[in-house]
């Protein structure tokens, strides 16, 4: 294979990652707008994670116990729950497992740096 090919292939490869991780989380208009209407923040990171640094407004509900925290936290299955973690991946899991046993309004921020950046803007 040419180096070439191989170059071709792994930038394609780049490309569907980026998208794939993308995919499924809330544009950063909407989410600047729900958390001025109220959404509650919560931090899917190890409790670990969430001491060595954390977002002032996020609730810590670590994704092996978020389908028991939450129940527990938020009785309002409609209300509106933003979700991150360190990179987008944990609070799309989390996410389903409230969908499922559900929550209505569960959206997925993304990684600390991106639900960071959209708690200014707010």
């Amino acid at each position: 294979m040419s180096p070439w090919i191989a170059f071709i292939v792994v930038m394609v490869l780049a490309l569907a990652y980026l998208y794939m991780k993308r995919s499924g989380q809330v544009s950063s208009k909407e989410a600047v707008e729900y958390l001025r209407n109220g959404a509650m923040l919560i931090d899917v990171r190890s409790a670990q994670e969430f001491e060595s640094g954390h977002i002032l407004q996020a609730y810590n509900m670590p994704l092996d116990r978020v389908d028991v925290l939450v129940p527990t936290a938020v009785k309002d299955k409609n209300k509106v729950l933003l979700l991150h973690c360190a990179t987008g991946v944990r609070s799309g899991l989390a996410k389903k497992k409230l969908e499922e046993i559900g929550y209505k309004n569960v959206f997925n921020l993304g990684s600390y740096d991106r639900a960071s950046q959209i708690v200014l803007e707010k």
